[in-house]
């Protein structure tokens, strides 16, 4: 015989499923789908503002110089296009930022006439939260501070991350707003220090690529590094790039950009 009441179990549960999809569609978008039938329009109402408001708030405090830049009314009908068409991959809070970015990068469109720049400024104004989040790396314990910076491999500090914007992002404000993406890339190193304090880096070409080598080889020497550079650019004088770079690495160094060095034999 049938089970019955499985029967009746399983149909609840898609009723409930129903009833919940009902509810969520009518808080996303409560001019296309109407709200359900047997609760009161003005308790629905209330829900629905409540939950909007929620989100405005909490992304408008993580993106502050573009909610500034864009007003309430451009931020509010932004978040709501947010709000209505993104399908989020998780319920935390926190991870809601970056849900947005998503949604700006991969889902909006150019022709919702956005400044060209917006993106890459709530990535920046992101990057602070983001790192603070990253998941700490320890320090290796063969790690010398005052380690030869030419001889030996540089070690870099952890968590940092190496970006690269088309747009000043750290000069945009209410005032300033570019007109035209640079001529070349721009190069930021953002980093959580010790003391749990993040840090903004404007890097130059050089010191990008030599920060990218040393990140994506832990056993290359600062000499090593440096003069791969110095044949990249075709320089007629690799010592002065080899100088060069070794004032940067001494400089991170003094910054806690660089912790200190690892003998490039003890590696192999």
């Amino acid at each position: 015989m049938p089970d019955s009441r499985g029967s009746a179990d399983k149909s609840s549960l898609q009723a409930l499923h129903a009833r919940q999809y009902e509810f969520a569609a009518h808080l996303r978008d409560p001019e296309q789908n109407p709200p359900p039938a047997d609760v009161e329009a003005r308790r629905m109402a209330i829900y629905s503002e409540l939950f909007f408001n929620n989100v405005v708030s909490f992304l408008g405090g993580q993106f502050p110089i573009a909610r500034k830049i864009l007003g309430d009314e451009s931020w509010r009908a932004l978040i709501r296009d947010y709000y209505r068409d993104h399908e989020s991959h998780s319920p935390l809070f926190p991870d809601m930022p970056r849900e947005f970015l998503h949604y700006l990068a991969e889902e909006r469109g150019a022709e919702a006439g956005d400044p060209a720049w917006l993106y890459e400024l709530c990535h920046y104004e992101w990057v602070e939260s983001g790192l603070m989040l990253a998941p700490d790396v320890p320090i290796e314990n063969d790690i010398d501070p005052h380690g030869d910076l030419l001889d030996n491999a540089p070690v870099l500090t952890q968590p940092a991350w190496l970006l690269a914007y088309r747009y000043a992002v750290n000069e945009i404000s209410v005032e300033q707003q570019p007109d035209a993406p640079a001529e070349q890339p721009l190069h930021y190193l953002v980093l959580r220090n010790a003391s749990d304090e993040i840090k903004f880096n404007r890097l130059n070409i050089v010191s990008a690529r030599l920060y990218e080598l040393l990140q994506n080889d832990v056993e290359l020497s600062g000499r090593a590094a440096l003069e791969q550079i110095a044949a990249e650019l075709q320089h007629d004088n690799p010592a002065t790039v080899i100088q060069s770079g070794l004032n940067i690495l001494e400089e991170w160094r003094t910054r806690g950009i660089v912790v200190g060095t690892r003998d490039t034999q003890s590696t192999t």
